[in-house]
């Protein structure tokens, strides 16, 4: 057997590459609390959606931590494409969920709660969001039980990724929202 190819990342590279990733995701985060805070009207929305965004990058980056220890999964260019995309999935569907939020805001009569609003919202929105997840988890899992050794660890963090930013949304950031609104009453 021949070798083709050999890849191999020093300490110098691999830091830079830390370093660009972290810039990365602060100008990220920077750009959706701006765009969040200018279309929803209020920081409240931006808040929430970036903490649940934090949430999912810490679930991820733990559980990728358990899977290098125990498998050997590299923290390499791979797994930051995988965790950017999952900051993106997440605040994505948060914006959905958020924006039916905002709609009904502006509809509703005062008396109605931000409690009954976010409900509305999310009950409204969890169908497509559940659909959408299952959709991208079963292209996952099909890529991971048949694709190659080289992108099993990507993908595996994209999967954790899918199911952590489906949860996220409702669960998450919704929750954070209504205190964060409440606290601002």
């Amino acid at each position: 057997m021949q070798t083709l190819r050999y890849e191999t990342v020093g300490p110098t590279l691999g830091k830079e590459t830390g370093q660009k990733t972290i810039v990365a995701a602060l100008l990220g985060i920077c750009g959706i609390l701006i765009y969040m805070s200018f279309a929803f009207k209020g920081f409240n929305f931006a808040l929430a959606a970036v903490l649940a965004m934090g949430h999912d990058f810490f679930v991820l980056l733990g559980t990728y931590s358990i899977l290098s220890y125990f498998f050997g999964a590299e923290f390499d260019l791979m797994f930051v494409t995988a965790l950017l995309t999952t900051m993106s999935f997440s605040v994505h569907d948060t914006i959905v969920i958020f924006d039916k939020i905002r709609e009904y805001l502006k509809t509703s009569k005062s008396s109605t709660s931000i409690e009954e609003l976010s409900d509305k919202a999310v009950s409204e929105t969890m169908v497509r969001s559940i659909n959408n997840s299952l959709t991208i988890f079963f292209m996952l899992s099909a890529l991971l039980l048949m694709g190659g050794g080289t992108i099993r660890f990507f993908i595996a963090a994209l999967w954790i990724g899918t199911v952590t930013g489906a949860y996220s949304s409702p669960f998450v950031a919704t929750p954070l929202l209504i205190l964060l609104e409440k606290r601002k009453k």
